[in-house]
């Protein structure tokens, strides 16, 4: 939230300081989720680009009520609905833009919308997501007078100690598009969303009380929606705030649905909110996030702080087993023992009764095409000095974290040329390997000089100009003087076959029979890569439909005030988890 720079998004600081920082947030993760899908934002302009996003007031207007006066920008920065809004009016996106307010269903509630805008045809694409913070005292204290909260800061959800929630702040964003689209320009996919549902409890108990024959019909019309049995589910992200009442009767809707058709302990089951709390607007899509991580790595982290089963859940005899420990995710086999895609369904309810539900589906890589290697245009550029230091640190430490390859080089490439809006500050190079780019960038960073390492600014008084035949030291020189790369693609220098191959996901599951057909990843165009590995899928939906919708990216944030959490990221990568600090993005 302080990282904010309101100069970045065309808004004034007096703006900015009277802005909720729900909308700052918004702002900032919309932008990344956006380039690390590999696309260039100021590429979406004029397009019908929706927004979805889980928010609310904040109560930060009350905070700075003093020194507001009759200024006229409060009236814009403590409205929840200008947060959409302003990233719809600063990127000229065209598509639906609305704020999304069902309490803690709030952003799974917004991608179904999303997902639905994207089938209607009312959008192309859609971000999707959830804020959520905790800068005023009073909705806390008013939950701890109501008893939902747990009073040693312990989410223990499913457990005999379960004794309420723990309230957390974070936010997340994810970019959809139909799956074709996604497979036509080369998009990074992690996962295909098959089905989603919302609905209401109903009058129950109370308005705050769970309803479990509501909470099974929304199951059905999830898996109905998806096209599959739920016996292919093999994990179950449970909304889990860690209540005495809310948690059987989330088991026991589960039990409704999922009864007789799935093996004892088949279908694991855990809740982001032991190892984070309850991002409230934002839980459903920390809950989304979990379980593309989870896919990536095919690995099931633990369910914290349940030692003890709570004794009211009956999980003998059902599917469904918490995961306390750390285990490979196997994937499932249909009758003629084929392997089939990882499936999780993901489960967010509001406490005044909205209740949603996602249903996420592992996709495939497609054999990796030969690439030809040869040297490529590197090309970085940011604000000032400061943050192009910043971005080649970034790039340093990807491509050294050995997530790449030299083959890779060509798309990595492509995707700092096309995937990135170019600013004032520049760097450029060319590069014949990953060694050659991590040598030159050192070189920059330690401030020395390398031959062919050329920085500059698009203010320079002499711009470098392009005549053909242009070699890729020319654009180099052309690009750091303030030049656009819009002929690159027809430059002889340019490969096509390494640069414009289509790279997909790291998935290692086969296709469903069910999967919509899709054109060949290997002849599209454009191949775009993620370098920062974040969270990246496709929703799609079975072949009973004629469209397919996409999330090709997300970007996730998370600042808790509370002293603890695990580290999702080191709990997927070896055992055991250390603890996470106060700030984390995925």
């Amino acid at each position: 939230m302080f990282e904010f720079d309101p100069l970045f998004f065309g808004i004034s600081p007096r703006e900015a300081r009277l802005m909720d920082p729900q909308q700052r947030l918004m702002m900032m993760h919309a932008w990344n989720a956006i380039e690390d899908a590999g696309h260039a934002p100021g590429d979406l302009a004029g397009r019908k680009v929706g927004i979805f996003v889980g928010t609310s007031t904040s109560g930060y207007r009350d905070l700075v009520a003093g020194d507001t006066g009759g200024d006229g920008y409060v009236a814009t920065g403590a409205v929840a609905s200008v947060g959409p809004n302003r990233i719809s009016y600063f990127l000229d996106l065209h598509g639906p833009s609305e704020p999304v307010e069902t309490a803690c269903s709030s952003s799974l509630v917004a991608l179904h919308r999303a997902v639905r805008s994207i089938r209607d045809g009312d959008c192309e694409m859609a971000l999707v997501g959830g804020v959520n913070t905790i800068v005023t005292p009073e909705a806390h204290i008013n939950f701890a007078k109501a008893g939902m909260l747990a009073p040693d800061g312990r989410c223990k959800t499913f457990s005999a100690q379960a004794n309420g929630y723990v309230r957390g702040e974070g936010a997340g964003m994810v970019l959809l598009r139909r799956l074709s689209d996604a497979l036509r320009d080369g998009d990074p996919i992690l996962a295909v969303i098959r089905g989603t549902a919302v609905n209401h409890g109903g009058r129950a108990n109370s308005l705050t009380a769970p309803n479990t024959q509501a909470q099974a019909d929304l199951l059905r019309a999830a898996y109905r929606d998806a096209g599959i049995y739920p016996s292919t589910i093999g994990y179950i992200e449970a909304h889990g705030t860690g209540t005495a009442l809310g948690d059987p009767v989330e088991i026991n809707a589960l039990r409704a649905v999922f009864a007789g058709e799935c093996a004892q302990g088949s279908c694991g089951i855990g809740s982001v909110k032991t190892n984070i709390g309850h991002l409230e607007l934002a839980a459903g899509i920390a809950g989304l996030a979990k379980v593309l991580l989870q896919m990536r790595h095919r690995r099931l982290v633990p369910s914290l702080h349940c030692d003890t089963l709570n004794p009211y859940i009956e999980f003998a005899g059902s599917p469904f087993e918490v995961v306390r420990e750390g285990r490979p995710w196997t994937a499932p086999r249909d009758a003629a023992g084929r392997e089939l895609p990882l499936r999780a369904g993901v489960s967010s309810f509001g406490f005044g009764g909205v209740n949603a539900h996602a249903v996420l589906e592992d996709y495939p890589s497609a054999p990796q095409s030969a690439a030809a290697l040869g040297p490529q245009l590197i090309v970085l550029s940011a604000r000032d000095a400061a943050r192009l230091r910043e971005r080649a640190s970034d790039l340093v430490e990807a491509l050294e974290a050995g997530s790449f390859i030299d083959a890779d080089l060509a798309d990595i490439a492509f995707t700092l040329r096309v995937g990135r809006t170019p600013m004032k500050q520049r760097l450029a190079f060319v590069a014949h390997s990953l060694a050659d780019a991590v040598r030159m960038l050192t070189a920059y960073l330690g401030g020395a000089s390398a031959p062919g390492l050329l920085v500059g600014d698009d203010a320079a008084s002499v711009r470098t100009s392009i005549s053909e035949p242009a070699s890729l030291e020319d654009w180099a020189g052309h690009f750091v003087t303030g030049g656009d790369l819009s002929g690159f693609a027809e430059a002889p220098a340019r490969v096509a076959a390494s640069v414009c191959r289509a790279i997909p996901s790291p998935a290692t599951s086969t296709v469903p029979a069910a999967a919509p057909t899709a054109p060949n990843p290997q002849t599209q165009r454009g191949g775009r890569r993620s370098l920062k590995r974040s969270a990246l899928l496709s929703s799609g939906v079975s072949r009973h439909r004629p469209s397919t919708c996409t999330i090709i990216a997300s970007a996730t944030c998370r600042s808790c005030r509370l002293q603890w959490g695990l580290s999702l990221r080191a709990a997927l990568s070896s055992l055991p988890a250390g603890m996470i600090p106060c700030a984390w993005r995925m």
